[in-house]
């Protein structure tokens, strides 16, 4: 009895602490979402930071954020090393207050609230440079696309793992003038392409929601998304591969002392985001996975979602919140 008293009081713990994380995301997606529309980012990212950072101070963890926000755009951030939480577990944080800053300035879809959560030393410590990413859903053969095979290789080899042929394929992609040859190159391929002007996040999970339509995700984006995208991943199955672009000698030394040995590695979705993964997003405005945030008087509707590699298990979650007794959120 000794022994298996801890273990269900661990399973309760651990359940809680699920939870916990949707309030985080629903804390900043609310204050964010006061500012869609508004043609104001650094505002809107400011507001989810300072929401996500008060909602983890109720959180029972001993928590480190290992990726954070805003370094390369100088916008307010959770910085890499501060301390958050109430006290509990070591654990180590990912997090995107505000996925998409410019989608929710624009009023555009997808974006969303996201934070991952794992035991300290499993994500890798990525600097906020740029990432080479190539992602593929659930179901499919190891190994069956590689970033460093040809667009076209990559795309047959996929349209024979799903019994079909390349022009049944949707691949996605940032809407960057660096994607230029990319994009030439899967259209020469006969595959259709969904350009996102923002969101690599969302990009990469859509390959693992068949009713999002997207089979591969291809092209290069935040680093820190990209680890945030591997620990969604790790929970609701896919494959991915990722190799950080450096942009000159002071970013590969900043990478050297975040722990980063080969600055040439390739990683695959377990090397960046390993051992037992929880990931939580709420939606700022609509998109294909979820909804945005709906206000109406002194209150609101939000739509999460929060899984976890250890058990597979996704869940949405809608909450009714009631801003006469949640007046934070306003702030």
């Amino acid at each position: 009895m000794s022994d298996t008293l801890p273990r269900k009081i661990e399973k309760v713990l651990d359940r809680n602490l699920a939870l916990e994380l949707v309030r985080v995301t629903e804390a900043a997606a609310l204050a964010a979402s006061r500012w869609t529309g508004m043609g104001r980012k650094n505002e809107a990212d400011g507001a989810a930071v300072e929401a996500m950072r008060r909602a983890f101070d109720t959180v029972a963890i001993d928590g480190t954020v290992v990726i954070g926000e805003g370094e390369m755009d100088e916008a307010p951030m959770l910085y890499i090393g501060e301390r958050v939480g109430a006290g509990g577990p070591a654990m180590d944080i990912a997090v995107d207050p505000l996925e998409g800053t410019t989608l929710t300035a624009k009023g555009g879809p997808n974006a969303m609230a996201v934070v991952a959560l794992a035991e300290h030393g499993n994500f890798l410590h990525a600097p906020d440079i740029y990432m080479e990413k190539i992602a593929v859903g659930g179901g499919l053969p190891a190994g069956v696309v590689d970033i460093d095979a040809p667009v076209a290789e990559n795309l047959r080899n996929l349209a024979r793992a799903r019994h079909c042929e390349v022009s049944d394929l949707v691949a996605c992609m940032l809407d960057r003038d660096r994607h230029q040859e990319l994009i030439a190159k899967t259209r020469e391929a006969g595959a259709r392409i969904v350009l996102l002007s923002d969101g690599d996040v969302a990009g990469v999970m859509s390959t693992a929601q068949p009713a999002a339509g997207i089979d591969i995700f291809m092209g290069s984006g935040g680093a820190p998304e990209g680890v945030l995208a591997a620990a969604a991943l790790r929970c609701i199955g896919g494959q991915m591969q990722g190799r950080l672009l450096f942009e000159d000698e002071s970013q590969v030394a900043r990478a050297r002392e975040m722990g980063v040995s080969d600055p040439r590695r390739v990683y695959a979705v377990d090397e960046m985001a390993r051992g037992d993964v929880m990931f939580a997003a709420t939606g700022v405005t609509t998109g294909a996975m979820l909804r945005g945030v709906q206000r109406h008087g002194q209150g609101a509707i939000t739509h999460s979602v929060v899984m976890r590699s250890k058990s597979g298990t996704v869940r949405y979650v809608e909450a009714h919140h009631n801003f006469t007794t949640k007046t934070w959120v306003w702030n």
